[in-house]
């Protein structure tokens, strides 16, 4: 296990933005994750379990503990279920399940980051979840002084829209998961993936370093009968996109420092090329506090913000 000192997180966060990790590991399986935690236990210090950089902003200041970023790529097709490490990339099981095909992943082709990642907040696009296949998920629970490894069932994880119990239970980590699919035809398979790959590709930003979608959706329940008429044609499966109440105050292609507002996705903001996670927080701030005052609606981050 090596324990490396002031390393540079930029390309290991889909943001590019500069920041520092004060204590980093690449941890390749269970035990250098479980050692790494003990490493920090030990001296009081705080970690934090990095997969695939997407969905979180570290601050400028940078990270004072420890930086574990999950390298556990193993991953096992039995029949119609995948069992998988959590560092593994979603997309490599997105190709690897239709190859084979499996039907189920296809809807979430395109989505950055790693497994443990997409369950830790419930990715999904297109009325799919990660949520929806997960069978069972192995954690770790870092509370007490010997961590312990636990097997939840999919009806523990309480996943919801964007959220799992992984976000309110910061002391478990998520080790790896077992995955149910549906057999399907390979073509009809392959050809969906194409299919959503070229929508994301029309509709989002890719050509700019990002995090994805910076803000949830907002559920139309939250939001009065007034508002639910003025965006009627943009509610998709109960819920009023964040990006149309962000282009309806204007702020499509506003900018700060090296970041900005994308005119392509108002829910995304890239780094122009020299953005600081300061001119970020900038931007959320001024979107939550304009559509606050013009719809009465309080936007609620999706991406993680740490360091702060």
């Amino acid at each position: 296990m090596k324990i490396e000192k002031d390393i540079s997180l930029k390309k290991y966060l889909t943001f590019k933005i500069e920041s520092k990790a004060k204590y980093f590991l690449v941890a390749k399986n269970k035990n250098q994750i479980l050692n790494g935690i003990l490493w920090a236990k030990k001296r009081k210090i705080p970690f934090f379990i990095l997969g695939g950089g997407s969905n979180v902003l570290f601050s400028d200041k940078g990270y004072e503990g420890l930086v574990i970023k999950l390298q556990n790529t193993k991953y096992e097709i039995r029949n119609t279920k995948i069992v998988a490490e959590s560092g593994v990339p979603l997309q490599k099981l997105v190709i690897e399940s239709a190859k084979k095909g499996l039907s189920g992943l296809e809807n979430l082709a395109g989505i950055p980051g790693t497994l443990g990642g997409a369950i830790y907040g419930n990715a999904g696009v297109f009325g799919r979840e990660i949520g929806d296949l997960v069978e069972e998920v192995e954690v770790l629970d870092v509370r007490g002084p010997k961590l312990e490894v636990k097997r939840l069932q999919n009806k523990d994880c309480k996943f919801g829209y964007r959220e799992s119990i992984f976000k309110r239970k910061k002391n478990w980590v998520i080790l790896g998961a077992t995955l149910k699919l549906k057999k399907g035809k390979k073509k009809e398979i392959e050809e969906k993936i194409k299919k959503i790959l070229k929508l994301r590709k029309e509709r989002q930003p890719l050509e700019f370093p990002s995090a994805g979608s910076v803000f949830k959706n907002v559920p139309i329940k939250n939001v009065s009968k007034k508002i639910r008429e003025k965006f009627k044609e943009k509610i998709k499966n109960g819920f009023l996109p964040a990006g149309a109440l962000i282009e309806a105050v204007g702020l499509k292609g506003y900018q700060i420092g090296g970041a900005k507002i994308s005119e392509k996705h108002a829910n995304f903001i890239v780094n122009t090329g020299n953005a600081k996670a300061s001119d970020v927080l900038k931007l959320i701030e001024t979107i939550k506090e304009k559509v606050k005052k013009k719809f009465k609606v309080q936007l609620e981050e999706e991406i993680e913000l740490v360091g702060f």
